[in-house]
């Protein structure tokens, strides 16, 4: 009882009684949001201790010596793991701090290196999560992404080497538009067919990642190769004037394409949440049938919803190659597209959420390559802890369940639309 006095909020005499009422189910709304996906990676990494301590030859043998051994090593490789994931990903901190303290530039850029070499990992996931969380608010479920970030990147990557002869303020962007404007056109064939023929988008889509992959494997291996490759699929190098800067020396990659990724989180937010054409797409989104009654193109909107998620998926494929690989080959992708459908799922489907849980994956598959060399554990140890947090993620009832969580009232809200764009 004294508890639950303590925790209430002290109330102004200023204030009205309604005020306060919506403060507190403010603040209990925004722990019930974030409440899942934190546990959900809180218990992930527990259970990828146990994994990681499971699949040691060490710690079995040590349990052929002794149980008390065995414990003790089990614990020892499970913290030389995740230092590992953590100095691989972050930095290694008396690494950082002896580095500041000798004033050397260089010096300071790689000890650093590990942190903005997340960044650079989570540049292309932020803008793949945003394109799978703008296409849930529509309704609609595009696992597309990764076909529309290899035709992104390779209309990215023609405009880059093809154009010649234009300023970095022109050519750049223009490099970087069109690979938007291929994804769009990629996801608004599926948008186009879900609208008129009534054709699912997941399938729609999956059969599109497919002609993705065959046009731009024929596109390397042809129109694009790079000549005197003998053959390999690689296309040219990119003009220097169409590629975005990176901030620091080799071997550090950080670039300028973090901060639009940023950028872009927030115009996906803008539009979404504080435009009533955002409305109306999350209308349609929510109820079709509802949202075709109050006078909205639910067509329209599936078709517009769907190109704009595929622009985003593009965008990730051209900063990719703007902004880091610099040309294009087969392996540009170690499956972005498809990790999307997780980052919007950790995230909420909301635009920062998404930027936070790119970040994280963006970190894990940062901190997985050093944690396999220093502590032998197998990378894809990563990957399961990725699925194990989206499967709790997915299934939120689990983690109500180990942690005791109340399972949060359904709220009532109302809704008010109007026609297509705001009009009546």
């Amino acid at each position: 009882m004294d508890q639950d006095i303590q925790n209430k909020p002290e109330k102004n005499p200023d204030q009205p009684e309604e005020v306060l009422k919506d403060q507190e189910k403010h603040k209990g709304n925004f722990w019930s949001k974030i409440s899942i996906p934190l546990l959900a990676i809180v218990t992930g990494l527990l259970i990828g201790a146990i994994l990681i301590a499971a699949t040691s030859p060490a710690v079995y043998d040590a349990f052929g010596e002794s149980f008390w051994s065995g414990i003790k090593t089990a614990f020892s490789e499970i913290f030389i793991s995740y230092k590992a994931l953590f100095t691989g990903s972050i930095g290694d901190p008396v690494r950082i701090f002896n580095a500041i303290a000798s004033g050397e530039k260089q010096a300071i850029y790689e000890a650093i290196n590990p942190f903005l070499e997340s960044l650079v990992q989570a540049t292309p996931y932020i803008f793949a999560g945003l394109a799978v969380a703008l296409g849930f608010r529509a309704g609609l479920f595009n696992i597309g992404v990764e076909g529309q970030l290899f035709i992104g990147a390779a209309c990215a990557t023609f405009v880059g080497y093809a154009v010649k002869g234009l300023p970095w303020i022109i050519h750049m962007p223009l490099a970087f538009i069109a690979g938007g404007l291929g994804g769009a056109l990629w996801g608004f064939i599926a948008g186009f067919l879900k609208a008129k023929t009534g054709a699912h988008e997941v399938i729609n889509t999956i059969m599109l990642n497919w002609i993705a992959f065959r046009l731009t494997e024929w596109l390397l291996s042809g129109p694009m190769t790079r000549p005197g490759s003998g053959g390999m699929p690689i296309s040219p190098i990119i003009e220097e004037s169409a590629q975005i800067p990176q901030f620091f020396p080799s071997p550090v990659r950080f670039h300028l394409g973090f901060f639009i990724a940023l950028a872009f989180a927030w115009l996906i937010w803008w539009i979404l949440f504080k435009t009533k054409w955002g409305l109306n797409m999350r209308t349609v989104g929510t109820n079709p049938r509802a949202a075709k009654y109050a006078g909205l193109n639910v067509n329209t909107t599936t078709m517009i919803g769907m190109a704009l998620s595929g622009a985003l998926a593009g965008l990730a494929g051209s900063i990719q190659i703007l902004a880091v690989n610099r040309s294009m080959a087969l392996g540009l992708s170690s499956g972005y597209g498809f990790d999307s459908i997780a980052l919007a799922l950790i995230g909420n489907n909301h635009p920062l959420g998404v930027v936070l849980s790119s970040i994280l994956f963006g970190t894990l598959r940062n901190g997985a390559t050093r944690m396999m060399v220093v502590s032998k554990i197998p990378i894809d140890i990563v990957s399961v802890i990725q699925a194990i947090i989206l499967m709790f993620v997915a299934a939120p009832a689990i983690i109500r369940a180990l942690y005791r969580l109340r399972k949060p009232k359904q709220e009532e809200t109302t809704v008010f639309v109007s026609g297509w764009g705001g009009g009546q």
